[in-house]
């Protein structure tokens, strides 16, 4: 936010929100967020600010009427498309989520599954032969692409999309990436030393990774809006619970990967400890959400 520009300071009181839409209608990029007891209104340069006060003036005067309700259906699809393109990483890790579903789903040659799987093995005895993985280091990250069911892609890839766009908004998408690879990496290595050998795969433990960033760095620096609401946390948390006891399993619904979402967790809470801290200590305490 460097070339942005204060335009307005506002009590917390007012809703800044038909102004927002406003905004939004007429192509003016800002971000609204509260420092110093106030709403703070900012935009793209000296010349931007100085438009802005003056539809606020026009507005409170009541010379300029806002519709809000079909002003903002059209931001709420304008806002869709800029988080398709603002996520390119969390939108490029969902579909190949979908990609490696499908090959199992399609009942593709299970050689491209061994391809994927963290641990090689013979393709023509899928239960034996298993293999070292010597060099081939990019076992480390793709079984998360690896889905068995529809419940277990759809599942990951909503939470997937809803926690990684939010992140990738805010820490960039270098940093969405890194985070990616180190969570991957450590849940995937986690499951293969307590879960032991075997076909093993799922998006659960970075998605799991995610939540305890998104959880822990809002606390260290309250500027990234992305904490979930603790419903949320709660029920993530409950069904993390529910699995390391073996209930799902004794219901029939197959094996879970417990030590991969455990360790994804865990990752992710010392993740965000990190990356929120740095940041607060960094100075950078602005909010970036737009109301």
């Amino acid at each position: 936010m460097s070339d942005f520009k204060r335009a307005l300071g506002v009590t917390l009181d007012e809703d800044l929100k038909p102004l927002s839409v406003l905004l939004h209608r007429k192509g003016v990029a800002h971000r609204i967020f509260e420092q110093g007891g106030q709403q703070v209104l900012m935009v793209d340069g000296a010349q931007q600010a100085e438009r802005v006060q003056a539809l606020y003036k026009a507005w409170h005067a009541g010379e300029l009427r806002i519709d809000v309700q079909d002003a903002s259906r059209r931001r709420t699809r304008s806002a869709a498309r800029v988080q398709w393109r603002r996520a390119p990483v969390t939108l490029c890790l969902t579909l190949l989520s979908i990609g490696g579903f499908l090959l199992y789903a399609l009942d593709a040659p299970m050689s491209w599954i061994a391809a994927l799987a963290f641990t090689p093995f013979d393709s023509l005895n899928a239960a034996g032969g298993l293999q070292a993985m010597g060099n081939q280091y990019w076992r480390l990250i793709t079984p998360v692409f690896l889905h068995f069911s529809w419940l277990h892609i759809v599942f990951n890839c909503l939470w997937l999309w809803e926690l990684g766009a939010r992140i990738e908004q805010v820490m960039g998408h270098v940093n969405m990436l890194l985070l990616f690879l180190v969570i991957a990496v450590v849940s995937n290595v986690s499951q293969f030393i307590f879960g032991g050998e075997g076909l093993f795969g799922g998006m659960s433990g970075v998605v799991y990774g995610l939540l305890g960033f998104a959880w822990v760095a809002p606390i260290l620096q309250p500027g990234w809006p992305i904490q979930p609401p603790k419903a949320v946390m709660v029920l993530m948390v409950g069904w993390l619970l529910v699995c390391m006891a073996g209930i799902v399993e004794a219901l029939g619904f197959g094996a879970i990967a417990n030590a991969a979402h455990l360790a994804g967790l865990l990752c992710g809470l010392l993740l965000g400890a990190a990356f929120g801290a740095l940041s607060r200590a960094g100075g950078d305490n602005n909010s970036t959400s737009q109301v």
